[in-house]
């Protein structure tokens, strides 16, 4: 039984096909298309508006050289928005709940935040090593832990997004199994065990677009750095 908990974690597969590509595809599909028409429909231009507006929350904190990154940052936060909001609908699967698709993202894009300071301020980028007014025996250890800390930022990425949404679809199962088994023994239990599975579903829809949007404001403000 505690097994079958996890069993939606489990990538899906049809005969043998993994079906995760599709999944990660999926939402794409959602995402408006360009279009000749001087006056789009209502859905699309509530589309245009939702990606105006990330984009401009977006590209908020970064200068005019940030604002190069502006396509790559929104369709990120598109697609995990998507994705994760997609993965609430009953029997559906979330690939945001696989660390090694989480990591996939934020990995390669810290390291091209890390490699655009590199080659644009070397300077700077380094002295954030190193704060200024350091003892100087105190020099290698901050060092050290500043490179430590700075390694790490795309699995603390990774492992926030991955916790955040797998504990919440637990959560969501483990209750809603709860009230299934309630509602013949005690069918006020399973009535008040309900109620509180429709207020975390509202909060982990809350959970799903902020944890989106944290995930790419955090890749925002390390590009901040080094820009």
């Amino acid at each position: 039984m505690n097994l079958s908990f996890f069993d939606q974690f489990s990538p899906p597969s049809l005969i043998g096909i993994p079906l995760l590509p599709l999944a990660i595809l999926f939402p794409t599909l959602l995402l408006p298309s360009p279009d000749n028409r001087w006056i789009p429909n209502r859905l699309s231009s509530l589309q245009l508006w939702l990606l105006s507006t990330v984009t401009k929350q977006l590209m908020t904190p970064l200068n005019k050289n940030g604002h190069k990154w502006a396509i790559i940052l929104t369709s990120l936060m598109m697609l995990l928005l998507l994705t994760n909001l997609l993965g609430l609908l009953p029997y559906t699967f979330t690939p945001t709940t696989q660390l090694s698709m989480n990591m996939a993202l934020a990995f390669p894009l810290w390291l091209a935040t890390l490699l655009v300071g590199l080659r644009n301020q070397p300077s700077a980028s380094l002295a954030h090593l190193l704060p200024e007014g350091t003892p100087t025996p105190l020099v290698p250890v901050l060092i050290l832990i500043e490179t430590t800390s700075l390694i790490i930022r795309p699995l603390a990425l990774g492992v926030r997004l991955t916790a955040n949404l797998t504990a919440g679809h637990l959560l969501i199962q483990l209750i809603s199994t709860a009230t299934v088994a309630l509602l013949h023994a005690m069918p006020a239990v399973s009535a008040l065990t309900l109620a509180v599975l429709m207020l975390l579903t509202l909060l982990e829809l809350a959970v799903a677009m902020i944890q989106a949007y944290v995930f790419v404001l955090l890749l925002s403000l390390y590009l901040q750095e080094n820009i």
